[in-house]
């Protein structure tokens, strides 16, 4: 294990895809594109694209391949194939088991084995294709600034996932379940003819300035997030 294959890990962990042939496998990783409020109206595809540059220059060595990159309006997509005897595709394949994608996938408890640097890198790439901070998603009052991670449909990595932030010492602040007593408890959606409203993705939440040690490496995302941190490091004055 190393920091590069940590950070894999993270990312297929996160949103990957794992498309199994009976010679070779392929893996795609989704990066969503999210606007960002108006402290940053910037092109997202654009800083998507500009950090791919770090992302190849993280994982392309550890492959030994090219990583595939396409892009649309919503999201970014990197993918790369590899033989099943391949080493690499082999251990990737024994971390994540028989999962397919980050909708049945678990957090290996291997990886609660790794180093402190490793589980930290892990949770770096669990963050670039599932973690987003913005103003509005605050605790309370301003300037309790959180960064959230959506995670759809699998209750069971939220658990996994919480339980390696706080491996690394960074305490959850809180997790809103896609549950209808939580999302809709008082059925005002459902009332205005709304059933599905509540079924969206789990979201787990930790403070910025918390957050920061780890980071990521799409370049918007890590620039909302040392703002929004410093922001939070300094005295708050209420408006009255």
């Amino acid at each position: 294990m190393n920091i590069e294959m940590a950070y894999l890990l993270g990312m297929i962990t996160g949103n990957g895809e794992i498309q199994r042939g009976p010679t070779e496998t392929t893996i795609s990783i989704d990066i969503p594109h999210k606007k960002l409020e108006t402290e940053f109206q910037n092109d997202v595809g654009i800083y998507v694209r500009a950090s791919i540059t770090d992302i190849r220059t993280v994982l392309e060595p550890l492959l030994g391949t090219s990583l595939s990159f396409s892009q649309s309006a919503n999201y970014s997509l990197l993918s790369f194939r590899k033989p099943n005897e391949d080493y690499l595709m082999r251990e990737v394949l024994r971390y994540i088991g028989g999962a397919t994608s980050s909708d049945n996938v678990r957090i290996s408890p291997e990886v609660f084995e790794f180093t402190f640097d490793e589980r930290k890198q892990f949770v770096k790439g669990f963050a670039d294709v599932t973690g987003y901070i913005r103003r509005s998603n605050y605790a309370f009052s301003e300037p309790n600034y959180r960064v959230y991670f959506e995670i759809p449909h699998n209750w069971k990595l939220v658990v996994d996932f919480c339980n390696l932030l706080k491996s690394i010492d960074i305490p959850v602040q809180a997790i809103d379940w896609a549950h209808p007593n939580m999302r809709d408890g008082n059925l005002t959606k459902y009332n205005q003819g709304k059933s599905d409203f509540w079924k969206k993705e789990h979201q787990v939440k930790v403070w910025a300035l918390e957050f920061q040690p780890v980071g990521f490496v799409v370049l918007h995302k890590q620039q909302a997030l040392d703002f929004f941190a410093e922001e939070q490091k300094k005295p708050y004055t209420m408006s009255v």
